[in-house]
Formats: structure tokens, C-alpha cells, sequence
């Protein structure tokens, strides 16, 4: 039960972390499966893809499918919308950090 409840609280932070590389420049699964994994966060990219599909469908992200090295891989970039929610998700995220430091 403890699993799941964390993994349910750090779910909107690994989204956050998705719009925000996204936002940078385009992401695909593996990469970043292996970003999170940098900031000690433990996904599967069979539980990584079906976030990156609700953001899509959101509106949060764009996908391109492009050609690598004879392969489709599906890359991910953050639109308008998810930009504002980016934007947003700091400035709640900063002041939320505020009250809770020390």
C-alpha cells in the first residue's frame, strides 16, 4: 500500500519533469526513463508511455513519430498548453518548497 501511494504522489512530479525536458527540446521513452532513474526516481517505460499518452491526449505534449537508424521512435515536445501548466507547476511547486524547507 505504502508503494502506491508514493508512486501515486510522485507521479505529478515526474510530470512536471516530463514537461519540462520536453520543453527544452524532444524526449523519447528510453531517454527519459533514464533521466528519471538520474533524480532517483524507479519507472518502467511500460509505466512511463501511458503517461506520455494521457499528456498527449491532455493537450501537454506533441508527439512526432521520426525515423532513427531504420527504427520509428516517438518523440515528444511540449506544447502551448502544457508550457502554461509547466509555468504554473513552478510557481506552486517553489512556494509549496517555501513552507515545507526546514
Amino acid at each position: 500500500m505504502e508503494e502506491r501511494v508514493i508512486r501515486k504522489l510522485f507521479l505529478g512530479f515526474i510530470q512536471i519533469h516530463i514537461l519540462h525536458h520536453a520543453l527544452e527540446e524532444p524526449i523519447y521513452g528510453t531517454w527519459m526513463v533514464d533521466e528519471l532513474k538520474e533524480h532517483g526516481y524507479s519507472i518502467s517505460s511500460g509505466t512511463l508511455y501511458p503517461i506520455l499518452h494521457s499528456m498527449e491526449k491532455d493537450g501537454l505534449l506533441l508527439k512526432e513519430n521520426m525515423n532513427v537508424d531504420g527504427k520509428i521512435r516517438k518523440y515528444y515536445s511540449t506544447t502551448p498548453k502544457g508550457r502554461e501548466i509547466l509555468i504554473e507547476a513552478r510557481n506552486k511547486a517553489y512556494e509549496l518548497f517555501k513552507e515545507i524547507k526546514d
